[in-house]
């Protein structure tokens, strides 16, 4: 069974991935509009309303943002964990959404994908980066996180994909205009990763399975999406992982499309849909 990838949104604006493969569709975080949702699940072939979960990494409005208005459209089910769903239960927002609640470090099944969420160290009150497997291929999907622990290593290791944040470079970070304490929360233990540290994990967990790796949640301000991607490239390089392949994500606009394995019509070459930008590809997942 096969597993389409598309990072629909990411950034401080806000974040949603889609993940999805023959019978099973599936969005991680619902942080931008229902609108912007509909109209980037529409350019990859995907209708909003066979959509079967939405999953909530942490309850930062950027995560969460187009949650109410996508909820009472579709009635998608929605999954969150016991301390997600406190916090975004005292908001007016979020009332009257049924929520289903997930043991953080326990598995759980959203039609034919296994979803894995873990703990990770960010600053709100129960946050998770989750895995989700589409029968041997297995992705994880990891933002928000100010250092990568045991924990996180052990749950990104043996992926086809990895979905990891590049935030911020450590130069352009202290040179910028921000705030000292805001400074601090971003490079601190509970902040985000920097190009260097994402490149330091991905080195250390990545192996000859590891197919690709999206670029998440890049700073407008204290980052270059190019910059990011050779300190990675880089880094993937001097340990043997030259062979991954890197995808930028954006704020305004949906990336490429991942498919694995790749499909191949018959009598014509393998088509490299994980490198082609999304507003090029327009695939049913529901075929």
């Amino acid at each position: 069974m096969g597993l389409q990838v598309c990072v629909l949104a990411s950034g401080s604006s806000g974040n949603c991935i889609y993940v999805g493969n023959e019978d099973t569709r599936l969005l991680i975080d619902a942080g931008v509009s229902c609108k912007i949702i509909c109209d980037r699940l529409a350019e990859i072939g995907v209708v909003p309303s066979s959509v079967q979960g939405v999953c909530i990494t942490h309850e930062h409005t950027d995560h969460h943002a187009g949650l109410p208005v996508f909820y009472r459209k579709f009635g998608v089910p929605v999954f969150g964990n016991a301390g997600t769903v406190e916090v975004l239960g005292r908001s007016a927002k979020h009332s009257g959404i049924h929520w289903n609640i997930f043991t953080t470090g326990q598995p759980f099944r959203v039609g034919s994908l296994v979803v894995e969420p873990f703990l990770i160290p960010h600053d709100s009150f129960e946050p998770v980066a989750f895995t989700v497997r589409s029968g041997d291929i297995r992705i994880g999907v990891c933002t928000d996180l100010g250092v990568a622990t045991d924990l996180v290593k052990a749950r990104l290791r043996h992926c086809d994909l990895i979905v990891l944040e590049t935030n911020h470079d450590e130069d352009l970070l202290l040179s910028s205009d921000r705030s000292w304490p805001l400074k601090q929360r971003i490079a601190g233990h509970k902040g985000h990763l920097s190009n260097r540290k994402a490149a330091a994990l991905l080195s250390d967990v990545g192996c000859e399975r590891l197919k690709a790796v999206f670029l998440a949640h890049v700073s407008q301000d204290c980052n270059r999406p190019q910059l990011a991607e050779d300190t990675v490239r880089t880094a993937l390089s001097r340990v043997g992982l030259g062979h991954v392949d890197l995808h930028l994500t954006y704020p305004d606009r949906a990336s490429a499309l991942w498919q694995y394995p790749v499909v191949v019509e018959s009598g014509k070459p393998p088509i490299a849909v994980d490198d082609l930008q999304v507003d090029k590809v327009l695939m049913d997942v529901g075929t």
